[in-house]
This record gives C-alpha cells, structure tokens and sequence, in this order.
C-alpha cells in the first residue's frame, strides 16, 4: 500500500505532462516520435512528483483523478497550440494570395494540409522552438502549473474558455504581423493588373501577373523569414502567460 500511494502522485502528473506533450508544440510535432513523448512525460513527472502530495484515493476515486488531470493537461495544451498556430496561419495567408494554394499538399508530419509557405513557416516555428530553447519556457509554465493547480485540483473551465479566446486574437494579430506587410503588396501588385487591365486590356495583364506575384512571394516571403525568430520567441511568452492565466 504504501508504494501505491508513493506511485499515485507520479502517476497523475505523468497523465497531465504526457496529454500536454501531445497536443502543445513543439512536442507536437510528428517528427518527434510517440515513444519519445512519452518518455519525456514520464521522466519530468519523476522531476515534478517528490514535491507533490496525492490524497490517498479509492480505485473510482483515482481513476476520476487520472481523467481530470488529462483534462488540465489538454486544456494547457491546446491553449499553448493555439498561440503558436499564428506562425501556420502566416503562412497560408501567404499562400491564399500568392497563388501557392493551388499547390496544396498534405503534410503527414504535421497531419495537415497547406501550400507551401504554409508548412515552411510551421517547419521553421518548430525549428526555432527547439534552437532558441522556447520549448524551455512552455515546460517551465507546464511546471509552475502544479503549484496553481495541484494534483486533485480542478480545472477552471471558464478561465480555459477566456484564454483560449484571448489567445484567438493573438494569433490572428501575431499572423498578420508576419504575412502583413507581404499581403499588401501583393493586394496592391492586384490593384495595379487590374488598372493595367483597364487601360490595355490586349495585354492580358492577369496571365503575366500569376507568375509576377509568386515572383514577389518567394521574394518577400524569404525576408518575412528573418522576422520569425522574434516572433516565435514573443508568441513562447504569451503561451506562458496563458498557462498562467489559466492555471493562476
């Protein structure tokens, strides 16, 4: 009995650390292998659980606790999932207008299907995760989750709710930041064919301006790269934030 009790708090953090890996970035990520996920899991609740307590709990009792914990975990997850969905959003912002979606391509890495800038962008936010040691601060805030909400705490759903539509906008604001400055001037590159249209219609202004504008995205949309490492490293604090907004 008394190993019982010793393993139920590592049990339980390893649901809610294991769920999180799952669904947060860049853990995320296919690349990184199902077996590797659930080592780390493992391993992080051996760093999380001696300083945790678990109420000595009936078999019911326990099981109901394993479901809320992964229920916390995904919750903190799919926040974290979220916030960092803006570099992805970029990136199909840029195909929408540059022509690249009819390209479209599944990626099975990532179980999703998008033009090209939108799964170099996804790409290269994961690279950048694991290079500028951003993926340290959404542990950290995984961490620190415990201290908020304890094993056999609840989850506080409206707080999650509120988080995750503050975390909407963000997304959205740190997408245009990105793709902003590139979408206006492929809009104003349409302005300018459709009055190049208007004033010369033989010259079929529209046929020459498919390829002009995948000229100006693979252009721009290479220095829009340059911004990505700031970007990533802003989006790593807010997703801090909302775990602790969430959890605090």
């Amino acid at each position: 009995m008394d190993l019982v009790r010793e393993l139920e708090p590592l049990l339980l953090a390893a649901v809610r650390v294991t769920v999180f890996l799952v669904l947060a970035p860049p853990f995320a990520h296919r690349a990184v292998p199902a077996a590797v996920k659930a080592i780390l899991g493992v391993g992080l609740a051996f760093a999380l659980a001696p300083p945790l307590a678990a109420p000595n709990l009936s078999t019911a009792g326990f099981i109901g606790q394993l479901v809320s914990e992964a229920v916390i975990g995904g919750g903190l997850g799919i926040l974290v999932a979220v916030v960092f969905a803006a570099v992805q959003t970029a990136g199909r912002l840029i195909d929408n207008l540059g022509g690249f979606e009819m390209g479209m391509a599944f990626d099975p890495m990532s179980m999703t299907s998008g033009g090209q800038f939108t799964q170099l962008y996804a790409l290269a936010a994961t690279v950048l995760l694991f290079a500028s040691d951003g993926y340290q601060l959404v542990i950290g805030g995984l961490a620190r989750s415990f201290d908020a909400l304890p094993l056999g705490a609840t989850l506080d759903l409206p707080a999650l709710a509120g988080s995750l539509t503050g975390a909407v906008g963000q997304m959205m604001v740190a997408a245009l930041q990105v793709a902003g400055p590139l979408i206006a001037v492929l809009f104003l590159a349409d302005v300018g064919l459709g009055l190049l249209t208007r004033v010369a219609p033989a010259l079929n202004a529209f046929a020459l301006g498919f390829p002009l504008k995948i000229l100006i995205t693979l252009v721009l949309g290479t220095f829009a790269l340059v911004a990505l490492p700031r970007v990533v490293a802003g989006l790593a604090q807010d997703a801090l934030g909302g775990i602790a907004g969430v959890a605090g």
